[in-house]
């Protein structure tokens, strides 16, 4: 995190600090083990990668930032919903360093806040943020990119071994090369998280993910379907 950062908090109330922000909504969770689960989603502008089946799109450049919010104003838009779960995502939720985590820190606070589950790419090393923002409500779900997604050489396999039982590793599979990438990453960086696999619909249908998972015999892998795709769709924002 940088000296920059470092700066502007010794100027100010943390809680003043403003993030470019792409929306606040409520729904249900999608995905993951928290999955139908009531949640609110906070999703800030932004991303360090480009991937090709990118479904956020505009959150980041050539897109702007619809608005920006300080952490209080955020904070203040979340105690608005009845839920008690939080998606911090993006984008890249965890792209502003210091900014990043003072509002992580903020939302894990929110009295009545059961979990706040971190989306993050795997690009961004999450030692930090573990140290900055140390409270039990808090998860990170790392999307780690595969070859097909063109991104695979920005990943952060050092994140593997920090990851915790009540973390998730998300595999987005696109195709067979895909699959084998997972389980070779799996052997290769072992780690106490939960790895989920999630197909990308169009080229790895999912009855043919499952039964490449009964094949391979990963019992310890989760299927990961994206109940919002489902219920709507799958290009409806706000959902």
């Amino acid at each position: 995190m940088s000296r920059q950062d470092d700066a502007i908090h010794s100027e100010r109330d943390p809680l003043d600090i403003r993030l470019p922000m792409v929306e606040i909504f409520e729904t249900v969770e999608g995905e993951g083990t928290r999955a139908g689960f009531p949640t609110v989603f906070v999703r800030l502008f932004g991303c360090n990668l480009r991937c090709v089946w990118c479904d956020t799109t505009y959150s980041y450049p050539p897109a702007k930032s619809a608005f920006t919010l300080s952490i209080q104003e955020i904070v203040e838009k979340v105690k608005a919903y009845k839920s008690k779960h939080i998606c911090f995502t993006g984008g890249e939720p965890l792209l502003y360093g210091d900014r990043s985590a003072l509002l992580l820190k903020a939302l894990a606070e929110i009295e009545g806040i059961v979990d706040v589950h971190v989306e993050t790419n795997g690009a961004i090393g999450l030692s930090p943020f573990l140290e900055a923002v140390p409270h039990n409500n808090v998860r990170y779900v790392m999307d780690y990119k595969l070859p097909d997604s063109g991104e695979n050489d920005k990943m952060e396999v050092a994140n593997f071994e920090l990851l915790r039982p009540q973390d998730e590793i998300k595999f987005v599979i696109a195709s067979d090369r895909d699959f084998d990438a997972a389980v070779k990453t799996l052997s290769d960086y072992p780690t106490q998280a939960l790895p989920m696999f999630s197909p990308v619909w169009e080229s790895m249908p999912p009855a043919k993910l499952v039964d490449r998972m009964l094949e391979a015999g990963l019992s310890g892998v989760k299927l990961n379907m994206q109940l919002h795709k489902i219920i709507w769709d799958p290009a409806k924002r706000g959902v």
